[in-house]
């Protein structure tokens, strides 16, 4: 199961990548997100935890990240997978942005239904937060 989201955001890449490595403060631009943290750089191979403003804190991540392109997160819990995917593409004057999760694992079918319908509703709210945060700073590279 995958729930997938985009708008269109009125700056740079470069911009909304800075928003996305500032892991620490993903609760400014994210309210389903309570805390967020890395145990190093925001690169490939690095870990942290997530807890959202509904549930408890997991373990993430990060499986891959282009410098402002894209990044995946990746969050396991016994027999469910959920993967984050967030992407950057150029457009114009502007950046599309994409966020996607996809569920996998024996308990996808079950989960995968709760979770993605709350998401249905949370990410257009989180995209249109992230488009504010990164306007309204868009000088600010």
């Amino acid at each position: 199961m995958q729930v997938e989201h985009s708008i269109l955001v009125n700056t740079a890449p470069e911009r909304l990548f800075a928003l996305y490595a500032d892991v620490s403060h993903w609760n400014r631009w994210d309210p389903d997100t309570k805390a967020s943290s890395i145990h190093g750089p925001f690169q490939t191979g690095t870990s942290g935890s997530l807890t959202p403003t509904k549930g408890n804190t997991v373990s993430m991540l990060l499986t891959s990240v282009v410098q402002n392109r894209s990044f995946t997160v990746e969050v396991k819990i016994p027999l469910f997978r959920m993967v984050f995917e967030h992407e950057l593409l150029p457009a114009q004057e502007a950046t599309k942005v994409i966020h996607r999760v996809t569920f996998s694992g024996a308990l996808s079918f079950l989960l995968g239904r709760m979770i993605g319908s709350q998401l249905n509703k949370g990410l257009p709210v989180t995209l249109a937060k992230l488009k504010a945060a990164a306007e309204a700073t868009k000088g600010a590279v």
